[in-house]
């Protein structure tokens, strides 16, 4: 599950307007010292490495807030399969108020412990040389995505879970869903059991990743969005 959201996440994150003038650009690009257009190679990763960054700060800040998950269409964390029949069966009984709030706390967790991934996507970008910049300008659709996944995932998993663990009790989660699961085990006459704490983990990370890819899709197609000088003459290589 989580290598499919990553994978469409990031499909655009830092796509050309075609996989034509991405070809056309990347091949002008042959060693580290030289460029396009007159833009030195160094100024091409800087570009890129300030718009990932952009992304990640404004990303983080927006899903940070209350209801930075759960009012977000894009990164809204729902139920799981394994507990979609969960949610339904309590609605049936007239008890749609439960299973609401337990939906809702769990976005609250993924919106307390978000603020985990800051320095790792920092340090990753920070990390990023020419090669790297090279590599996903010269790479498939999925470039973009096998670098983050390779530089951060692991990192991110780490950081967020003992997070997510905590933030689960601070906001009352992991009290309002066993009284969720418990209800509906004797209602049902079944044993449900799943890793929430593991499952919120992984969609917040798929959240954060889907608001970086938008506001690097924003900046590359949207001009009005490339709000600096180095942006405005790394990205109008692509117009």
């Amino acid at each position: 599950m989580k290598q499919k959201y990553l994978t469409i996440g990031f499909i655009s994150l830092l796509s050309f307007s075609s996989c034509t003038e991405l070809q056309q650009i990347a091949t002008q690009i042959p060693t580290q010292t030289g460029g396009i257009a007159g833009v030195s190679s160094t100024r091409i990763a800087e570009g890129l490495k300030q718009a990932l960054n952009f992304g990640i700060q404004e990303g983080i800040t927006s899903l940070g807030k209350k209801d930075g998950f759960f009012g977000n269409s894009l990164t809204k964390i729902l139920l799981p399969q394994e507990l979609q029949k969960v949610d339904n069966t309590l609605r049936n009984i007239g008890l749609g108020s439960l299973a609401d709030e337990g939906l809702k706390l769990l976005n609250r967790a993924a919106e307390d412990a978000v603020v985990e991934a800051t320095p790792i996507f920092t340090n990753a970008i920070t990390s990023m040389t020419f090669n790297d910049a090279k590599g996903i300008l010269l790479g498939n659709d999925n470039a973009a995505t096998n670098y983050l996944q390779r530089t951060t995932q692991t990192q991110l998993f780490s950081a967020f879970k003992p997070k997510i663990d905590n933030s689960l009790g601070k906001v009352g989660a992991d009290k309002i869903w066993e009284q969720i699961i418990g209800k509906y085990n004797t209602f049902t006459g079944q044993s449900v059991n799943t890793d929430l704490n593991s499952y919120v983990t992984e969609q917040a990370i798929n959240g954060v990743f889907k608001m970086v890819a938008q506001k690097e899709e924003g900046i590359r197609n949207n001009i009005g969005l490339r709000t600096t000088p180095l942006l405005q003459e790394i990205f109008a290589l692509q117009d």
